[in-house]
């Protein structure tokens, strides 16, 4: 058992995670609400979450910069689709300009939260060098991410104790793994295998990403031309607004099309790919997937870098099913064997709701399947609690870009009347819901009985909808029949 420290910090506010979302919400926080004291607290020894924790080769955004930063910082750099470095590099500036490192307790991670509404406090327990630690709040901001930090998600594949080579996972990469003449099987064929493809092909003999089934790719270019045309000519703030809106109102019309004319969109990616690759390209077996577009999230490839490494003859790609592992490499289910020194295994995340902390609400425990989401945010029977969760068809910061906006609207509001407690009160019990994402990937039908629901009308359902969102939640009411604003 940790010792248990007895001193207790208490903060208007407690952000947790130091990441893309947690230092957002101390910028939001500090600039919309100057009177409310707050803590970040990390269980990482930095900030930067995802960009900090990745350190793959090639590891880079999958949404474009101006649409994924900051809408209150520009994102300057030329290259639209960032690398990894160059993002944490961006959110580290950001926390050093605006002076909230200060505010951060590293290595504190938060393992459960109990609400008391006698007291209109969250008491968050948390481990900090084997030290078992207490803070106090009056409100809880969840920047926590989406999914578990301390291992990412690996199939039971039969025969891999036999494998001679070495078996790596994106999410835990060795800082010295040599790859170099080496042949590399990469296992997957979303967004973080059309990124090591590539790049790990520039030094690897051969680089083979196996996949069972094969994914949506589309290319766009690195840089963003009519970004940099603006950014020459116009003020870095104004420029950047406008390239965001252009993003984002592009964004939303292909997603909407996507869905409304799905044969349409899938045959023009498919015939992209084809002429990218060439007229005797199997892409019916290897591009062509069984599903819609927009069923699961499209991968991004910038500048043709995965076609390129494949009409190279660098790279390839086999889609077939894993038999077994041997000693030498990975046996098909078609008989065929795949010689390997390396296997990475990008086969996936384990979502993770709220890092995992445990809730507790005047001493009963939150089963979070049981409560459903007001406006993609906070939870039903769940008070002074809200939770950073991006878009699935968007950048992610578009969405917590707004939820920010929202807790320091709804911060404002309650003092403003008098309020201590804000709690989402269960919608109608006859009233349809649904589950929390409706992706057919992997990662998400694994995890979505554990997620809360989602209803089949506002303020209960997730838009996926920046233009919808912004109505309702930056230009909407924050008092409404269903949010329940008492005093202590």
């Amino acid at each position: 058992m940790p010792h248990t420290h007895n001193h207790t910090e208490h903060h208007d506010v407690l952000i947790v995670g130091a990441g893309l979302s947690g230092i957002g919400a101390a910028y939001h926080l500090q600039t919309r609400c100057p009177g409310k004291t707050y803590a970040i607290v990390e269980a990482r020894s930095q900030m930067g979450g995802t960009w900090d924790l990745f350190r793959y080769p090639g590891i880079r955004s999958d949404s474009d910069m101006y649409t994924l930063g900051y809408a209150f910082k520009p994102w300057t750099n030329a290259k639209a689709i960032a690398d990894g470095p160059s993002i944490l590099g961006y959110i580290r500036e950001t926390a050093a300009e605006n002076d909230i490192e200060r505010h951060i307790r590293f290595e504190h991670r938060v393992v459960r939260a109990d609400w008391s509404s006698a007291d209109s406090r969250w008491t968050v327990e948390m481990e900090h060098d084997g030290v078992a630690k207490r803070m106090t709040c009056g409100f809880l901001f969840m920047a926590a991410g989406y999914y578990r930090y301390s291992a990412g998600y690996t199939p039971d594949f039969a025969g891999l104790e036999e494998f001679a080579g070495t078996v790596v996972h994106p999410q835990q990469w060795p800082t010295d793994l040599d790859y170099q003449g080496k042949n590399v099987v990469v296992i997957g064929s979303g967004a973080t295998a059309v990124t090591l493809v590539p790049a790990m092909a520039s030094e690897a003999a051969h680089v083979t990403m196996l996949q069972r089934s094969p994914t949506y790719v589309v290319s766009r270019p690195a840089q963003d031309s009519i970004a940099n045309w603006l950014r020459a000519r116009l003020p870095a703030t104004t420029a950047y607004a406008i390239t965001r809106w252009k993003n984002v109102l592009m964004q939303l019309f292909f997603f909407n099309w996507a869905r409304s004319q799905p044969e349409k969109i899938k045959k023009g990616l498919i015939d992209r790919v084809q002429k990218v690759l060439g007229p005797d390209y199997d892409v019916a077996t290897h591009f062509t997937p069984s599903y819609n577009p927009w069923d699961q999230r499209l991968c991004l490839v910038p500048d043709d870098d995965l076609f390129k490494a494949i009409r190279s003859g660098r790279a390839s790609v086999v889609t077939d099913h894993i038999d077994k592992f041997t000693s030498t490499g990975i046996q098909l289910q078609s008989g065929k064997e795949i010689a390997a020194d390396i296997v990475v295994t990008a086969t996936g995340l384990v979502l993770e709701l709220l890092g995992g902390m445990k809730v507790a609400v005047d001493g009963k425990e939150i089963d979070f399947s049981q409560t459903v989401s007001y406006k993609g945010m906070m939870y039903s029977g769940v008070p002074n609690l809200v939770s950073a969760f991006g878009y699935t068809n968007a950048s992610w910061t578009l969405k917590c870009d707004l939820t920010c906006e929202y807790t320091c609207r709804l911060l404002s509001h309650m003092d403003k009347a008098g309020y201590t407690q804000a709690t989402p009160r269960s919608p109608d019990p006859k009233m349809e819901t649904r589950p929390w994402l409706d992706f057919t990937s992997g990662y998400v039908r694994r995890a979505m009985e554990n997620f809360p629901r989602q209803g089949t009308r506002s303020p209960w359902c997730l838009h996926q909808n920046y233009a919808r969102d912004l109505a309702l939640i930056r230009f909407g009411s924050v008092e409404d029949d269903v949010l329940e604003l008492r005093r202590a």
